[in-house]
């Protein structure tokens, strides 16, 4: 049995699965536990290091989500996130309010405050670098025998330590690729531990291994059937199915009038590289129709996820027509899908992904999902492994639920049609430019706003779009891209003059956090 080396308490933090990544790309082995279970799993495995997760709650709230005061006193070293360092120090003596919300961004700058310049937990630290915050409360006030690090503009107290007792706390995110060295500071810690760091280790992405699972999952006689939207995700799970079970594995492609133009080809073109040629339904009437006056993003979604289900419940029907036992139902989740639709115990819900909290609640289908428990770039990683082209692997994220969390308010025919009419402007403008393949992700919004314009020197009262185009990885943090001035007047010059009833354009310069991907 491999022994546990760090343990990761989770608080509910967003980023809790991307901590362990992080800590397992640096060479350790890591067990996720909850507060309540910390005592017993120290007890049973002994790790040499213990972090604590940040977490939606606060300190002082009823029901907060806290750990026993035994484990500062068991000589673990102990880093806090976020979360982690509030309850530290609240445990601890120290004092934590309600205090300056920071989101995204800020310049962090070391310092020690009795002039010490050799700090193991900041070793290989510049003077001041860009960290990622995500925060309503602050520490005000700490613990004794504690000693600021480092401070950014807002927070005092945003990296510090007990040398003594070997505890760190931070008030930014580390485990994010947005913060600058925050790999360094992990690995700092893991050496505090005692555990040495391997060098540019990354995860083992096991294509054998993922066959083997959804083999024995699926077993030797049962089919199963996929749905497939052309995007990374949904390609990756299906390759991995397919190299496993063979021409037992039925992809279905629902056009439903919701995706970017060209969609159904590109489905076609990958299952033809695949070798499995993809059952493709036509559902775009009864999609809008579906649709029709719902206005919310969350009903949209379950809409579209109980729409989805009756649609393969629906094929199941026709294959066990011709004896075949069908069982199960594969979906591209990815972990950045289940953390957000509520993944874990104390983790918040910020939004029902359609193939995970927009499903049913009975279904006749069991889920296959052989990538949930990785991030967007690993997935990718899959695709390459698997020997996916990469104009298939590198394609943009694109909602399940498609243009209709795209267009706020109801989705109708011919708002739709301005939607889709947008974003070919978008992705013509981004690649004429050279600009779009470093591009995450590019969208516009049909806001649902209204303003005046003026056109042909006549008054229009038309509506207002928004750009969103961003660069991430692993989606859990993303900034917004810095697109020449050009390139923007030119994209909004189309929208404006090619789209009738569109007023205006504007740029979105939210980074996540604290905003979403999606505007939904």
């Amino acid at each position: 049995m491999t022994r546990t080396m760090i343990i990761i308490v989770d608080f509910g933090s967003q980023t809790t699965h991307l901590i362990a990544r992080r800590i397992k790309e640096l060479g350790c082995d890591i067990k996720i536990v909850h507060p309540e279970e910390i005592l017993k799993q120290i007890q049973n495995d002994k790790p040499e290091g213990i972090i604590f997760s940040g977490g939606p709650a606060s300190v002082y709230e009823k029901n907060a989500p806290i750990v026993n005061k035994k484990i500062f006193s068991l000589n673990i070293p102990i880093l806090g996130i976020c979360y982690g360092l509030q309850l530290t120090a609240h445990l601890l003596g120290g004092k934590v309010i309600s205090g300056k919300k920071e989101y995204g961004p800020t310049k962090l700058k070391i310092q020690f405050s009795n002039g010490e310049s050799k700090v193991k937990i900041a070793k290989g630290l510049p003077k001041s670098f860009v960290v990622w915050m995500s925060h309503g409360d602050e520490v005000i006030k700490l613990p004794k025998g504690f000693r600021i690090i480092g401070s950014s503009g807002g927070v005092p107290f945003a990296f510090v330590e007990n040398k003594n007792r070997k505890i760190y706390g931070l008030q930014f995110h580390p485990e994010v690729e947005h913060t600058e060295f925050g790999s360094q500071i992990l690995r700092n810690f893991i050496e505090i531990c005692g555990l040495k760091v391997i060098p540019e280790n990354k995860v083992e992405l096991g294509i054998k291994n993922l066959e083997l699972r959804i083999k024995k999952i699926v077993g030797g006689k049962d089919y199963v059937i996929g749905a497939v939207s052309g995007g990374v995700d949904s390609t990756v799970a299906a390759a991995l199915t397919a190299k496993a079970i063979g021409k037992r594995f039925i992809p279905i492609y629902v056009e439903n009038g919701l995706m970017r133009e060209g969609t159904k080809k590109h489905v076609i073109r990958i299952f033809k590289k695949i070798g499995i040629k993809p059952v493709v339904i036509n559902a775009v009437g009864e999609t809008l129709l579906r649709l029709k006056k719902i206005t919310d993003s969350e009903r949209k979604r379950k809409v579209i996820g109980n729409f989805y289900i009756e649609i393969f419940e629906r094929e199941m029907k026709k294959l066990k027509a011709q004896k075949l036992s069908v069982k199960y139902l594969l979906q591209g989740t990815i972990y950045s899908d289940v953390i957000e639709s509520q993944g874990t115990k104390y983790s918040a819900k910020i939004k029902s992904h359609h193939n995970v909290g927009g499903l049913p609640k009975k279904m006749k289908l069991k889920l296959l999902e052989p990538v949930r428990n990785y991030y967007k770039d690993e997935v990718r990683m899959l695709g390459r492994k698997l020997g996916l082209p990469e104009e298939f692997v590198n394609k943009q994220p694109f909602p399940g639920p498609g243009y209709a969390v795209r267009i706020r308010g109801e989705v109708t025919k011919e708002r739709l049609k301005m939607e889709k009419k947008a974003d070919s402007i978008v992705l013509s403008e981004l690649e004429k430019a050279g600009i779009l393949p470093n591009i995450f992700l590019s969208f516009p919004v049909m806001t649902n706003a209204y303003s005046t314009s003026v056109k042909g020197d006549g008054r229009q009262f038309g509506e207002v779009v928004a750009l969103r185009v961003v660069e991430s990885k692993d989606i859990m943090t993303s900034s917004w891209a810095r697109l020449p001035y050009e390139i923007l007047q030119k994209i909004s010059s189309r929208i404006v003059n090619e789209i009738p009833g569109v007023s205006r354009v504007v740029y979105d310069i939210t980074t996540k956090p604290p905003a979403t991907m999606e505007w939904e």
